[in-house]
């Protein structure tokens, strides 16, 4: 796993000055300063149902949310408005920062490279062992936004911000980019179109449909498999294994390249028996 960083091209001063008093990341204190006025990150969500009664399905992962009027799915940044589903981080991030590409981690993707990283709140799972649980597991609503107030993190804003710290790719990660999909495909499309390499860092938690268009703009994809036990999954990460498992075929099938990184936690996820299923 990587850990989330918040800063977006600033000087360590500019940083500490912009976070000072503040518990913690930038992202992690309750706090809605530094916040424009309005909703400028509202838009109309993709991959949902019209139901009854103003109910919305939420097709976009395996989670199916049913989500009734002025309530919000699984992952907290997604509002049923009237009817209309609506994602609440469009160009919205709480983290922006240049890496290099093997923090990740890719391992055989444009090798040696930085990438820009962008993620915001929110997440479609709740894994007990989460190190950006400050993030993954808020609301943006909950979250301090002063280092990166002012900054262009449209679509062409980040391809501007990756040219200028010289990143040749674009990592969507640190929380799960399935939350932001709206968010993340347009500026995939950006970025291909700059000549940049969108990557995403996946739960894989993703359904078949809106995975295979995201892959048309993506370059590369790295999923987590978080262990190879149905048990692991929902003790442990609130979610189910098959659903991941048909990700990872539906990545085979559409071409994209894809890696796996499965993170081993002793006693969990580590028996011999699991580990020999996962790999063959």
């Amino acid at each position: 796993m990587e850990r989330a960083r918040t800063t977006a091209g600033l000087s360590r001063r500019a940083f500490l000055a912009t976070t000072a008093g503040a518990a913690g990341t930038v992202c992690t204190a309750l706090s809605r300063a530094g916040e424009p006025e309005g909703e400028p990150w509202l838009r109309p969500a993709r991959h949902y149902t019209k139901q009854k009664d103003l109910e919305v399905r939420c097709d976009l992962c395996p989670r199916a949310c049913s989500v009734a009027d002025l309530e919000r799915g699984y992952c907290g940044v997604r509002e049923n408005r009237g009817g209309t589903y609506y994602t609440l981080v469009y160009a919205r991030p709480c983290s922006i920062h240049a890496d290099p590409i093997e923090k990740k981690p890719f391992f055989h993707c444009l090798p040696r490279a930085r990438a820009l990283s962008v993620a915001t709140a929110g997440c479609n799972m709740e894994c007990k062992f989460c190190q950006n649980w400050s993030i993954s597991q808020r609301r943006p609503e909950d979250l301090r936004y002063g280092a990166l107030a002012g900054v262009d993190a449209g679509p062409a804003g980040l391809v501007r911000l990756a040219r200028r710290t010289g990143s040749a790719a674009i990592a969507y990660t640190y929380t799960e980019p399935t939350i932001f999909y709206e968010y993340m495909y347009d500026s995939a499309k950006a970025a291909r179109k700059a000549g940049l390499a969108p990557v995403m860092v996946s739960n894989g938690y993703m359904m078949p449909k809106p995975l295979r268009e995201l892959c048309r703009v993506l370059a590369a994809v790295k999923v987590d498999l978080k262990a190879f036990t149905e048990t692991f999954y929902r003790d442990t990460c609130n979610a189910r294994l098959r659903p991941v498992l048909d990700t990872l075929v539906t990545l085979k099938d559409t071409g994209v390249w894809f890696e796996i990184v499965v993170l081993v936690i002793p006693t969990l996820n580590d028996g011999p028996k699991e580990l020999k299923a996962c790999a063959r």
